[in-house]
């Protein structure tokens, strides 16, 4: 567990001043560095510095310029400095009591940059009383920088991009129509209509699923015979009846002909006001609105008819266009196209690839393919097939993110882009390229787009650590077992939670071992600290450096020594 340090500076004399032009050297005695050590916070280090200028120190005509700087190996940081001036100067700075001393804050914001893990923070101070500058030795205040966020870099390797899917169906319902019309107040089957393409398309199909029975198979036929609204009802009911019994006989008998069995279902309705209504909606006669409006109000079919009877100027209009559509009796075939079994569709890949779709090619990779390089062939096929697909394109770019090809992986994104630049799918795997890059703003662009593709809420949470929003990237994280998730989690001080994530990941790598040794540290558990970073050193020997500087492990240095010899 880290040690919460805390730090302070005092200004006090050193030495009995020896003029009035001089000031006194600084310590650290009386203020504090929040947090100490820094933390790592989305990409940045922020520092906030309370202190209080003791009794007789800033003299009345001194103004004194603070900056914060973070020292680490090969470089400095600077922050934001801060004025304090005495009584007697006139300026805009914070004024600082000669007599009682004063109180003041500072807030630094530093760029973060790897070496920080190992620095101090000083301050610096330009000096003037009057028109002469003043020495003021730096004094150090605070020291480290705790980077467990960056960490992510690390977890961002097993993190899921997202699959573009196939849309293959083994089974996929059909239904073929035909419509028999009828003459007015008559149920006799013309021949005319059963020559109609309407009916001879029906009769093909029964023909094409009696010779195709391993790629359709036959659900059962619907006769469903009407009779238009005009009229007594029970005319109407006794024609309706009589078509339904008509149809029915000339469907068995094309059956019969062709030796097939089938569930046939039979019905009728005497008055067809639903489709009445549907085809006056749908036509361009000009009182249609007033028809529709008299379906509407009267719900007796009688009262009905009347009422549009009485509506002379468009009652000829409906007698032309609408009711004779409406006697008639409608045939339909239920049926099911039987696609591929998976042997067949992975024999038809190594004989002629050609011969399936792309929704066969997509799903056989995906899903009957076990090995990465085979599930890449597959897909290298599909772009040659089919070259105006993204979706194979962004395949093949998950599969080079998971072998750690990130250059190629973006490369098949590009092209998939450029093929449907709005895909959820790669816009989502392009913010997880460019999380990888370190680039945040561009990350959060491309995942506006990303909505819907199956790993969005995984690189969200991703970006959300990035941005230094961990409460957020915990619940996008939620129910994943990934070092991601689990670094949410630590980040968050759900340690709990942490590692139970982190004992259910399905592959664990260098970076799950180390995260566990954090969440060890943060718990006290000496053995277990010691047993997961031997393991994530022996996995990524790079780890062996991070950990000599990783302040997580500040109370178990011992150990860490002597795991890196």
């Amino acid at each position: 567990m880290r040690n919460n340090l805390y730090l302070s500076l005092s200004v006090v004399s050193a030495l009995a001043l020896t003029s009035c032009n001089k000031l006194g050297n600084l310590s650290a005695d009386n203020f504090t560095v929040t947090p100490t050590p820094l933390e790592a916070i989305g990409g940045q280090v922020p520092a906030t510095i309370n202190g209080k200028f003791p009794e007789k120190y800033l003299k009345k005509k001194a103004v004194v310029t603070v900056t914060p700087v973070l020292k680490y190996e090969g470089g400095e940081a600077k922050g934001q400095s801060a004025a304090f001036q005495g009584e007697k100067v006139e300026g805009n700075n914070q004024t600082i009591s000669y007599k009682v001393g004063g109180n003041y804050t500072m807030k630094s914001l530093f760029d973060f940059v790897p070496a920080m893990m190992k620095s101090d923070l000083y301050l610096q101070f330009d000096a003037k009383v009057g028109k002469k500058t003043v020495t003021v030795p730096e004094v150090k205040i605070g020291y480290g920088v705790i980077a467990t966020s960056e960490l992510l870099k690390n977890a961002l390797a097993s993190t899921n991009p997202a699959t573009a899917p196939d849309a293959f169906q083994r089974v996929i319902k059909q239904r073929q129509e035909a419509n028999i019309k009828f003459l007015i107040q008559q149920a006799n089957l013309r021949s005319s209509e059963l020559k109609s393409a309407s009916v001879q398309d029906f009769i093909k199909m029964l023909k094409d699923i009696k010779a195709d029975q391993e790629g359709k198979a036959l659900n059962n036929i619907e006769v469903s015979a009407y009779a238009s609204p005009d009229g007594a009802f029970d005319l109407n009911k006794n024609l309706a009846e009589k078509r339904q019994d008509v149809s029915e006989k000339y469907l068995q008998k094309e059956l019969k002909a062709n030796k097939m069995d089938a569930d046939v279902q039979t019905n009728y309705t005497a008055e067809d006001w639903e489709g009445f209504q549907e085809l006056v909606s749908q036509s361009n006669i000009q009182d249609k609105e007033v028809i529709l409006r008299v379906l509407s109000m009267y719900k007796e079919p009688e009262e009905r008819e009347r009422q549009i009877r009485n509506i002379s100027t468009v009652f000829k209009e409906l007698a032309d266009q609408v009711l004779p559509e409406l006697r008639r009796a409608r045939l339909a075939i239920n049926y099911e196209l039987i696609g591929r079994s998976d042997d067949q569709i992975i024999a038809q890949f190594k004989s002629d690839a050609s011969k399936l779709s792309v929704e066969e090619l997509l799903y056989g990779a995906g899903m009957l393919m076990e090995k990465p390089a085979d599930k890449q062939a597959w897909y290298q096929k599909t772009t040659q097939l089919y070259g105006n697909d993204y979706r194979a394109f962004n395949n093949l770019a998950q599969l080079a993110y998971r072998n750690g090809d990130l250059a190629s992986a973006e490369s098949y994104l590009n092209k998939a882009k450029s093929l449907k630049a709005d895909a959820s799918e790669v816009n989502t795997n392009l913010a997880l390229i460019a999380l990888n890059k370190g680039n945040v703003s561009a990350a959060e662009t491309y995942l506006a787009k990303g909505s819907g593709a199956d790993s969005f809420q995984e690189v969200m949470g991703c970006l959300n650590i990035a941005k230094g929003n961990y409460t957020q990237a915990a619940g996008n994280l939620s129910g994943n077992a990934t070092n991601a998730a689990a670094l949410a989690q630590l980040l968050n001080k759900d340690y709990a939670s942490a590692k139970s994530t982190l004992d259910k990941v399905t592959t664990p790598d260098a970076c799950t071992s180390y995260l566990k040794a954090i969440a060890a540290a943060r718990t006290n558990d000496a053995a277990g600290v010691s047993a997961n970073l031997t393991k994530a050193i022996s996995l990524d020997p790079s780890l062996a450096q991070r950990a000599v500087n990783d302040l997580e492990f500040i109370n178990y240095a011992t150990t860490v020594k002597s795991l890196v010899k």
